[in-house]
């Protein structure tokens, strides 16, 4: 989209290589977006994370598909979302998600407040998100 911009002659806002999701098309699925943890913590960040596994969803054990987690790295300072990692199942399209609360700076806590469907994959993204702060729903 930035090069159509370009090429159109606009001028697009600034590509924020942090924002771009990492994906990898195997089996299981890997998606990742932002820091990851270590990185986080190399860039003097005070880490809190929350992870949680698709063995929990009943999507993921409908669909076969339980194994893998979503987890995400936030800073215990501010809440910020500072990255959000995925292994498993439909991983390369739920990082989306991921990569919108990075873009509109949401806090894990924010994420924990979305509803999210039922049944479904996604939402292993409000359990990770409320078990950064140790209050998961279905731990």
């Amino acid at each position: 989209m930035k090069a159509v911009e370009t090429i159109l002659g606009h001028e697009p806002t600034p590509l924020d290589y942090a924002l771009i999701p990492r994906c990898v098309y195997g089996v299981p699925e890997v998606a990742s977006v932002g820091m990851t943890e270590e990185a986080a913590k190399a860039a003097g960040h005070d880490v809190k994370t929350g992870t949680y596994r698709f063995n929990g969803l009943g999507k993921a054990r409908i669909e076969g598909q339980a194994d893998g987690f979503v987890k995400l790295v936030s800073d215990k300072t501010t809440d910020d979302l500072l990255g959000v990692h995925i292994v498993g199942p439909k991983a390369t399209e739920l990082i989306t998600e991921g990569g919108l609360a990075l873009v509109l700076n949401a806090t894990a806590w924010e994420m924990g407040q979305l509803v999210h469907p039922h049944p479904a994959l996604s939402e292993a993204f409000q359990e990770a998100a409320l078990a950064v702060d140790g209050l998961p729903i279905h731990a």
